[in-house]
């Protein structure tokens, strides 16, 4: 028969070397830092939000002409070598108009129809031809374009080991300051969901017939980590 006190000792040895690792992994002595580093890069995908708004007297009348307006914008798309997956209806809307300025309750004076669609274009170079084929199919509400990178893993693993890098200098940066010696890192975490950085340019519908000017500039993907270094006295 087991003692009382001698079976409490073999159920607490049995999980020392658990607890025991835990306090030795919290006593070790660590310096946290962070590191940060971005990469650039010319984007290769665009990503255009457009689309027609009618005006009408009745809501039928109006969301027809929509529809009919839209119509012919899908076709100039499909014409341009669109893949029909590349473009997709984002907003649909049928709004009453009413009369602006009037004292006591608004009459309706008629209804406007929008239907927005986003189109994604591969190369980027062909950003302005879409804009000017949207504009000369009929659309009047040309929006946000969104520039980036179609994959952006390759370029985020180098900011990632561009991020160690840097948390490693700054580490070594306090061990000298501390007379302590930088070791082993004991824990790394990167900080957020690294993306690439999206720049948007607002257009207006052209009322000219000149080529629509488009300026793709670079996008930026950034990575930050935090890294717990391992330190013991400078011998």
């Amino acid at each position: 028969m087991i003692r009382p006190i001698l079976a409490a000792a073999i159920a607490a040895s049995t999980a020392m070397p658990v607890v025991a690792e835990d306090i030795a992994r919290q006593d070790t002595p660590a310096i946290t830092v962070s590191g940060e580093a971005s990469v650039s890069a010319p984007p290769d995908l665009a990503q255009i939000d457009a689309g027609v708004a009618s005006d009408a007297k009745t809501a039928r009348e109006a969301a027809e002409a929509n529809n009919a307006a839209m119509a012919k914008v899908l076709q100039a798309l499909k014409a341009a070598g669109i893949a029909d997956k590349d473009y997709q209806t984002s907003r649909l809307s049928l709004q009453p108009q009413y009369q602006q300025n009037r004292p006591g309750q608004p009459a309706v004076t008629g209804y406007r129809a929008s239907n927005r669609v986003t189109i994604k274009v591969h190369d980027v170079s062909k950003v302005a031809g879409v804009i000017d084929t949207l504009v000369g199919a009929g659309a009047n509400d040309v929006g946000n374009i969104y520039f980036t990178v179609a994959e952006p893993s390759k370029l985020l693993d180098q900011a990632r080991e561009k991020a160690v890098a840097d948390a490693r200098r700054k580490a070594e940066i306090y061990a000298k300051a501390a007379g302590v010696t930088l070791g082993q890192p004991l824990n790394i975490a990167e900080d957020g969901a690294p993306a690439p950085v999206f720049r948007a340019k607002t257009f207006a519908a052209p009322m000219a017939a000149t080529p629509t000017p488009v300026a793709q500039g670079e996008e930026t993907l950034s990575v930050t980590v935090s890294v717990t270094w391992a330190i013991k006295a400078a011998q």
